[in-house]
């Protein structure tokens, strides 16, 4: 079979082209917007295509009909991007309202089997990590890239923020992909920021675990957004920054912290304005003050009970993330 191309056109149609010829070989034309990305699956031939008109398709390029193998129910938002995980038996979908649409091949492709928000804009790109990744479960994290300009590495099943791999600023991400190479890059210090990862200053002590990066190869991410700059990104050495830091993970970045230390903070105030002394009035001998002691009933505290907070999180399962709640990316 030769190898084919594909493309989508604003108007949702996709065709099939053989380098070979002036002519596409097929046409598709069951979506009725803009096409957003497409992914192939090697062990059934088939192409998956998102559009935006809420919904993907499955095309099995061995078929000569002009129907698609599988179409989705609407999913009721526009579907970006998309990527697969677990295997390619799993697929994930990145939409307008920055929810991660999981779909499970064995289950179908008429409706997501789970979804997964927190980030705050669209997630315009998705990209799988190298299997060779040391360190990393690569089976189920992603590199996402969203409108808000950041890059951000996600575990999916179970969720978990790993950290932002790169930043655009303002722009939008509009694309990801990866490549290995032996060499290391050359910077210099002026040009590498805060959005750039500075591969050139490294202490002695990491020689040695450079001698040995530079002869199994590393990895980079290449980013681009709507500021028309490529950024590149070691990515083994962000995983290994984020493992060493302990940076990331959902119970870290939903904490809402602080709140009931306030709390406990006016609870104590409350019971230091009950232990000052009532000064007495003047003008009273010793022996009144002694028989006003005797006589006068003595004050009764009452213990308070800590009152609840309404921002405290309750204990959830691993895949479990409540809409509701603060997005666990917002800390980013």
């Amino acid at each position: 079979m030769p190898s084919l191309i594909s493309t989508g056109d604003d108007d949702g149609v996709i065709k099939l082209w053989d380098p070979r010829q002036r002519e596409c070989t097929r046409k598709y034309t069951h979506h009725f917007d803009y096409i957003t990305d497409f992914l192939w699956l090697e062990d059934k031939k088939q192409l998956v295509a998102t559009s935006g008109d809420g919904s993907l398709s499955v095309i099995d390029v061995r078929s000569k009909k002009p129907e698609p193998f599988a179409h989705s129910e609407d999913q009721e938002d526009e579907l970006l991007s998309i990527v697969a995980i677990k295997g390619a038996s799993k697929v994930v979908v990145g939409t307008q309202i920055g929810i991660l649409s999981i779909f499970n091949r064995s289950a179908g492709w008429g409706d997501c089997v789970d979804r997964v928000p927190g980030h705050p804009h669209s997630i315009d790109a998705l990209c799988a990590l190298p299997p060779d990744l040391p360190g990393v479960d690569t089976t189920s994290t992603i590199l996402t890239g969203s409108s808000d300009g950041f890059v951000r590495a996600v575990q999916i099943l179970p969720t978990k923020l790993l950290g932002v791999v790169a930043d655009h600023g303002d722009w939008p991400v509009e694309r990801i992909a990866l490549g290995g190479g032996i060499s290391q890059l050359t910077l210099d210090e002026s040009e590498v920021g805060k959005n750039g990862s500075n591969v050139g200053n490294k202490s002695d002590d990491d020689d040695d675990a450079e001698n040995v990066d530079l002869a199994r190869g590393r990895w980079w991410v290449g980013s681009v957004g709507h500021e028309e700059t490529l950024r590149l990104t070691d990515l083994e050495a962000f995983f290994h920054e984020a493992a060493r830091t302990g940076a990331g993970g959902v119970e870290h970045s939903l904490g809402v912290g602080g709140e009931q230390g306030e709390v406990d903070d006016v609870e104590e105030d409350d019971d230091a304005s009950d232990k000052e002394p009532v000064q007495e009035p003047q003008g009273k001998s010793d022996s009144e003050e002694d028989l006003d002691e005797d006589d006068a009933p003595k004050e009764k505290k009452r213990k308070r009970k800590p009152e609840k907070n309404p921002l405290a999180m309750k204990k959830k399962g691993k895949n479990t993330v409540d809409v509701s709640e603060p997005a666990f990316f917002d800390g980013l």
